[in-house]
């Protein structure tokens, strides 16, 4: 499983797990986790890269409507997985 390097505003780095990924509209996104535990977080990344640019630029998605749309479309591709709904991040 591929592993991410994700690096907020202020520095901080952490690494993320990509479960899968799709583009709605010409965007792509990302579903990630944390670890590769059963109870693991999962986020749900958009790429805002610069058109042409070498390097991926993503981040968390969060507006609650996009939030909610993608992680329809991620649990109809991952319908194997079971899927908790939490918004309390």
């Amino acid at each position: 499983m591929e592993k991410i390097i994700f690096q907020s505003d202020d520095g901080t780095t952490a690494e993320f797990y990509v479960e899968e990924q799709t583009n709605i509209a010409g965007v792509t996104y990302l579903l990630v986790s944390d670890s590769q535990d059963e109870e693991a977080d999962a986020y749900i990344l958009k790429d805002i890269s610069a058109p042409g640019s070498t390097e991926a630029c993503y981040e968390m998605v969060e507006d609650e409507g996009e939030l909610q749309a993608v992680y329809a479309v991620f649990q109809q591709m991952l319908d194997d997985v079971n899927f908790e709904w939490r918004s309390d991040f």
